[in-house]
């Protein structure tokens, strides 16, 4: 009886009931082109061209020809562009690539070339990812990851709060690739010249640790978080708390010198030292303080030692 053939794909998802070896790791970095679906759409073409050939060229400055030649998986994202390369060449595509890259678009926008001036989004991350060697060459969680931080907030928002017409490069690494190439000492650049974020994506259950670097700054890093603020004073009664901003009455402060007797409702907490009678000393509120009878307890006569 012959085989009954669905047309569907043989295999679906990869048995776990055995071990297989990793994909090989490679470098990723992909490029995103600022304001891009702003422009009108005859000036499309030209862009998606342009983004690839600045990345060529700013390779080449940077001794990373071969990283160009060899370059794994090159896909055109239409407003940009994404390959891999060997990650033993991370270091120098942090820097001098990011730097000669924000060098040559200064150059480049200046000029314009009858184009829109570009400015670029660049993620750098690394992770094992399938050569196929056709179209679905390159696909896998570290490439996606790739994409949503070269999408996440804080790269955007650096790109778009800093000068345009100084800053034409903004770059968001991994953990990974920081870890790597960053804080173990690889590359040209001091730590210091990164600066770590929270990348989160907006409608996207995304969220990762990263570090931002800008070849040429021309604002802020990063939106600084207002201070947690620390715990309030405890505050005596008839003082205002500090910056309050509220009224709260007359400023009355109670002396006991011989013995303390309330009549009356008190309103907030009550702080008297009464250190010459008999009875109990109270500190802070006495409703909160004192369990049964809350009022001033005397052995003997209460008036003695009075006028």
């Amino acid at each position: 009886m012959p085989e009954h053939s669905s047309g569907l794909p043989r295999w679906g998802a990869a048995s776990r009931a055995h071990s297989r070896p990793l994909p090989p790791y490679r470098g990723i970095l992909a490029v995103d082109a600022k304001g891009f679906t702003g422009h009108p759409a005859v000036e499309h073409e030209a862009i998606s061209r342009a983004v690839p050939e600045l990345l060529e060229t700013a390779l080449t400055r940077s001794g990373l020809q071969e990283l160009w030649n060899d370059r794994k998986f090159p896909a055109s994202t239409g407003d940009g562009y994404v390959i891999g390369f060997d990650p033993a060449a991370m270091p120098f595509v942090i820097h001098p690539f990011l730097l000669n890259l924000q060098d040559l678009l200064t150059d480049y926008n200046v000029l314009s070339h009858g184009v829109v001036p570009i400015r670029l989004r660049v993620s750098l991350h690394i992770g094992p990812l399938p050569e196929t060697g056709d179209e679905f060459s390159g696909n896998g969680t570290a490439r996606n990851d790739t994409h949503r931080l070269l999408d996440s907030r804080p790269v955007k928002a650096v790109l778009a709060s800093h000068k345009e017409n100084i800053t034409h490069v903004a770059a968001i690494l991994s953990e990974r690739c920081h870890e790597d190439a960053v804080a173990g000492g690889y590359t040209g650049r001091h730590a210091d010249h990164f600066v770590e974020v929270a990348a989160t994506v907006e409608g996207k259950p995304f969220s990762q640790r990263a570090w931002i670097y800008v070849p040429q700054p021309s604002g802020p890093l990063y939106e600084e978080t207002a201070p947690v603020a620390a715990d309030p004073e405890p505050v005596q009664e008839g003082e205002l708390a500090p910056d309050s901003g509220k009224d709260r009455g007359p400023r009355v402060r109670n002396s006991a010198p011989n013995g303390n007797v309330n009549t009356g409702t008190v309103h907030g907490g009550q702080s008297v030292g009464n250190h010459h009678v008999s009875g109990d000393w109270v500190g802070g509120n006495k409703a909160g303080r004192v369990r049964g009878f809350q009022g001033d307890q005397v052995r003997g006569n209460k008036n003695q030692g009075r006028p």
